[in-house]
């Protein structure tokens, strides 16, 4: 497990907070958190998604946390291989308890053509170097009922047909992710990016998506270490992207 002055990480659960990222940053700047240390909500007042997005989530149904690194040996240019490995982790722990889960550029967490899971990583930087990444993830676990208006959510729950244990699914992820964080402290950097670009949403084949000039078929072709998508159309031509200049079609 990682440590930070040789102190173990903390596991702090909250029953109610605004956000676990908003509440983690804090205890980081007051108390000098160990490294891997994470907050865990019952119910979050104000979960907070990509761009502004809300994440809705019945209290005590679900699984919302947060959780502090100090990569400070990582390049702020390869500050995606922290939403990579997380990714995984998050994918690889959903895989013990059912197929069909992939990761949706950049980070989010698919089962089929369904939203189980949505992250938000904040990244601090310090010259030329990451030094603080708050990583917040929320798993749709026991939910039954979507109320909100996101699209397409699911939940373990509406996969499985039982509730699963919130406790050990975090305990199988941090595992992972400790797992995950080490090899990349080790740089098997190419090792993350083919597990990755392995796990991607819609790997295969062509498929719709859309950008400012219209709706056009692609492929995806590569993910750079930037994080850029890289799409290819049929007739060859590359196009790259950035986080929220392209989306997906159905």
């Amino acid at each position: 497990m990682m440590s930070t002055d040789n102190e173990s990480p903390r596991i702090l659960r909250v029953a109610e907070t605004t956000s676990t990222n908003s509440l983690l940053r804090e205890l980081v700047i007051k108390e000098s958190l160990a490294e891997g240390s994470a907050v865990v909500a019952d119910f979050q007042t104000a979960g907070r998604g990509q761009i502004g997005n809300v994440w809705e989530s019945e209290a005590g149904k679900n699984l919302m946390f947060s959780t502090v690194l100090y990569p400070t040996c990582i390049p702020a240019n390869r500050q995606f291989l922290i939403s990579q490995i997380a990714a995984l982790s998050v994918k690889e722990t959903l895989d013990s308890y059912t197929d069909h889960v992939t990761v949706k550029w950049p980070n989010d967490i698919y089962w089929n053509d369904k939203k189980i899971c949505g992250m938000l990583i904040e990244n601090d930087l310090s010259g030329h170097n990451l030094y603080c990444s708050i990583i917040g993830i929320g798993i749709n676990l026991n939910q039954a009922v979507f109320r909100g208006d996101a699209p397409n959510p699911v939940s373990l729950f509406q996969i499985i047909g039982k509730e699963v244990d919130r406790e050990e699914v975090l305990d199988r992820f941090l595992s992972l992710f400790y797992r995950y964080y080490l090899s990349l402290l080790q740089e098997k950097y190419e090792d993350i990016r083919t597990r990755y670009q392995f796990a991607l949403y819609r790997r295969e084949g062509y498929h719709a998506y859309r950008d400012e000039a219209g709706e056009f078929e692609a492929c995806i072709h590569a993910i750079e270490s930037t994080g850029h998508l890289l799409l290819a159309l049929r007739d060859g031509s590359i196009r790259r992207y950035a986080f929220k200049e392209v989306s997906y079609c159905k």
